[in-house]
């Protein structure tokens, strides 16, 4: 019969359990309540039992032993884990976590809280995790007690017996192939602990997510290749970006090629590797669909290095003024982006040599770094209900952050050379063409600027 059995591992928790058991007996399903008691001393199991939940004795100190005592115990096919510490609890908190697996969209789902990583997550779990299982790094808890999955699934998986029991539930499920899920449940709170304990935690979760990373055969040097890869991934992403941005009052938005930079990148990178004739082709048939040229123009570059990528765009010439303009606009209180057509491996190079606080561009594929000829296209230039005349498009990077902002494109200020930028400087508040190659740019600009972009400048403190 579909059912949930919820299990709560407790140790010393008398004042908060009945609370947690009330929780969970209002979840909508036929349910059992099962507090597994680690050897509590203040009266922990009675204020439990009296709540309503059946109370069993952990068969080993631990928090690890508790939960997987629970898992043996429990009667019914869905098992989910809460914490005997937490209050703040949303009434819906239980359905909310089933909610994946009812659907049969997941087998293993974590919570995520309104409040973030804790210290734990950030300084000590999210790196290691970035670097050795980066498929599940993004998660904004994989720390937390809350999580629901299959018994049958958990019946599979091993139980570490301290701190890093949770992660490495996870870890193991990853491992085995189960689908993940991340339910957003509200604001939770847990008892603080103190910098001694927290150094004990850190520990543990440390050795656990190693000991995972051994036994999952990832402590080798192109697992670390590739955690730098999907770092790099995940820096080109919308959700790191609008973290990144955060709520300025306003933005600027600046073409890297012709604009920032002297020239285009890809015509430099095959001109320095040999590959000018295939690039022409794709650049002089005008009437080929955006989308195949870029795949196109990256398939030429495929075979290349990460380091073949990032020498020219450390090595091509500025456009006169570019780092005196962006630091200028940032001393307005502007947060500065480059917004291209090419490759976030350039921008975010040129990013820094400008001194810019962001960059969005398409996203080349690297295997062990070795560029593979695929490309990925930024999601900040796609929107639903975004630009009107292209699915993929500056003007949709413009239109998102300044949603995510929380202001209107008259706070924008949009820089740029080439058809490719004209409905992004349309819908600025403040357009510039600069050096324009399209008539089409030229007319979607407010103005128009030539030969060094310090000129642009009285433009911003006239408007």
């Amino acid at each position: 019969m579909l059912g949930l059995s919820i299990v709560i591992p407790a140790l010393n928790e008398a004042a908060t359990i009945a609370g947690v058991v009330a929780l969970a007996r209002r979840v909508s399903l036929p349910h059992e309540v099962i507090v597994v008691d680690d050897g509590s001393t203040d009266g922990t199991a009675e204020a439990a039992r009296a709540a309503g939940a059946r109370v069993i004795r952990s068969s080993l100190l631990g928090k690890g032993a508790s939960m997987e005592d629970g898992v043996r115990a429990a009667i019914y096919p869905l098992v989910l884990f809460l914490d005997g510490d937490l209050t703040g609890l949303e009434p819906d908190l239980a359905d909310r976590m089933l909610r994946p697996l009812l659907a049969g969209e997941a087998d293993f789902v974590k919570a995520a809280f309104a409040r973030h990583g804790g210290r734990v997550t950030v300084l000590t779990a999210r790196p290691l995790l970035q670097a050795f299982f980066p498929e599940v790094a993004h998660l904004d808890q994989p720390l937390g007690g809350i999580l629901a999955a299959r018994r049958e699934l958990l019946l599979r998986l091993p139980f570490e017996t301290d701190w890093g029991v949770d992660v490495c539930l996870l870890l193991d499920a990853a491992a085995a192939g189960a689908r993940l899920a991340e339910v957003h449940v509200g604001r939770l709170e847990h008892d603080r602990k103190d910098l001694q304990g927290l150094a004990e935690m850190a520990g543990q979760v440390a050795r656990a997510i190693l000991r995972r990373a051994a036994r999952h055969g990832r402590l080798d040097r192109s697992r670390v290749v590739d955690a730098d890869e999907h770092e790099r991934r995940a820096r080109a992403g919308l959700r790191r970006l609008r973290k990144r941005i955060g709520q300025p009052e306003r933005i600027a938005l600046v073409d890297m090629d012709g604009t920032l930079l002297e020239g285009r990148f890809a015509v430099e990178l095959a001109q320095r590797h040999h590959r000018r004739g295939p690039l022409d082709m794709l650049l002089d048939a005008p009437d080929l669909e955006p989308q195949l040229r870029m795949q196109g123009i990256a398939q030429i570059f495929g075979g290349l290095s990460r380091g073949d990528f990032e020498a020219v765009a450390r090595t091509m010439p500025l456009t006169p003024g570019a780092v005196d303009f962006v630091i200028a606009l940032r001393h307005a209180g502007y947060k500065v982006g480059i917004v291209s057509d090419s490759w976030f491996i350039a921008t975010e190079i040129v990013r820094r040599r400008v001194f810019a606080d962001f960059s969005v561009a398409h996203l080349l594929r690297f295997r062990s770094g070795i560029a593979t000829g695929e490309v990925e296209t930024a999601p900040a230039m796609v929107r639903s209900g975004g630009c009107p005349r292209h699915a993929v498009c500056k003007q949709n990077v413009l239109l998102h952050l300044c949603e995510s902002a929380g202001i209107g494109p008259d706070r924008v200020l949009a820089v740029g050379d080439g058809a490719v930028d004209a409905c992004m400087v349309e819908a600025a508040g403040l357009g510039i063409a600069f050096q324009p190659q399209s008539p089409e740019l030229a007319l979607a600009a407010q103005f128009t600027v030539h030969r060094d972009l310090r000129l642009i400048l009285p433009h911003i403190a006239a408007a």
